[in-house]
Order: structure tokens, then C-alpha cells, then sequence
């Protein structure tokens, strides 16, 4: 049931462009390629009605800091205001671009997400790019429809989002 979602469910090296196989050590790699178990989409939805009770929590605490801020500095810091329509992807460029590679419903369900090619760890940036573009697929019916499309009729289960951004969400073993 579990493929190398690189080489297919034969062993040994990844196929990747490194030669035998495996990038040189002290490259910044996360180790050895991750293993995608098939299905995971459903887990991936789960995970994410349980980020939107956590992205409302998140958006509320940063109100809270951002009134007070606003009150301590007569008004001033009542600017940040402007982030809040993005706390969404500020909770998935810190979690997701932290060491532990996952949203909080991510790690509930035994999720994390990790760079395709290499396996190795996604930075913050990635990550955000990652949940915006998440999002502007989620704004539209058709490139929603698209991208979970594309996610069902793949073996790796990655979606269209996944794909641009060379990300993989894999089970954490």
C-alpha cells in the first residue's frame, strides 16, 4: 500500500538527481525520502476543519494583541488590523515552516509536510506560499475543483497547490 512516491514501490535509492542516489550529507537534507501512504486526502481534510477551529483561535488571540498594542501606542499599532484576513497563512508559515512541519490538525492526524524532491524540511516561506495558494484555489470553485482533482486522480495523493510549490504531506512515521 505505501510507495516511495518518487521511484514507485521498488527499494533503494529515490532516483533523485544526486548520483547513487542520495544527496551528499551536510546539504541541508532531511534524510532519506518519506514514504506516502495512498489515501491520505481524506486525513488532509480532516486536518484542516480541525485548522479552522485553531485559525479562528489564532485570530482571536492576535485581535487580543493587536487591541491592546492599539492602546498602549494611542492608536497607532490599530494598523496591524490589516494582517488579520491573513492569519491563515501566518499560522501555516509558523507551523508548518517550524520543526515540526505541521499544523496543529496536521499533527493530530499524524501528518507533516516535507519538500518532495529531497524529503527534507519546509521553510516558512514555502509554507505560506503554500497555504496562499491553497487559499486562492479554495476562493474559486474551478481551481478548487481543479486542485482536489488533480489530488484524487494522482497515486501521491498531492494536489495541484502541492505540485507548484514542490510539497508533499506525508504520514508522520
Amino acid at each position: 500500500m505505501a510507495n516511495s512516491w518518487q521511484t514507485g514501490p521498488q527499494a533503494g535509492s529515490y532516483g533523485g538527481p544526486y548520483p547513487g542516489g542520495y544527496p551528499p550529507a551536510g546539504a541541508g537534507w532531511g534524510g532519506p525520502p518519506v514514504m506516502v501512504a495512498h489515501g491520505s486526502l481524506s486525513r488532509r481534510f480532516m486536518a484542516y476543519l480541525l485548522d479552522i477551529v485553531f485559525i479562528f483561535g489564532f485570530s482571536c488571540l492576535l485581535w487580543l494583541a493587536i487591541s491592546f498594542l492599539g492602546v498602549i501606542t494611542f492608536g497607532v499599532a490599530w494598523v496591524l488590523y490589516a494582517i488579520l484576513p491573513a492569519s491563515g497563512i501566518l499560522y501555516s508559515a509558523i507551523t508548518v515552516g517550524g520543526p515540526r512541519q505541521s499544523t496543529l490538525g496536521m499533527r493530530m492526524l499524524g501528518l507533516r509536510a516535507v519538500r518532495a524532491t529531497t524529503g527534507g524540511p519546509v521553510d516558512w516561506i514555502t509554507a505560506a506560499v503554500h497555504a496562499l495558494l491553497f487559499y486562492v484555489a479554495l476562493s474559486t470553485f474551478l481551481l478548487w475543483l481543479l486542485d482536489i482533482g488533480i489530488g484524487v486522480l494522482r497515486a501521491d495523493r498531492r494536489m495541484g497547490h502541492d505540485l507548484v510549490i514542490d510539497l508533499a504531506v506525508v504520514r508522520d512515521v
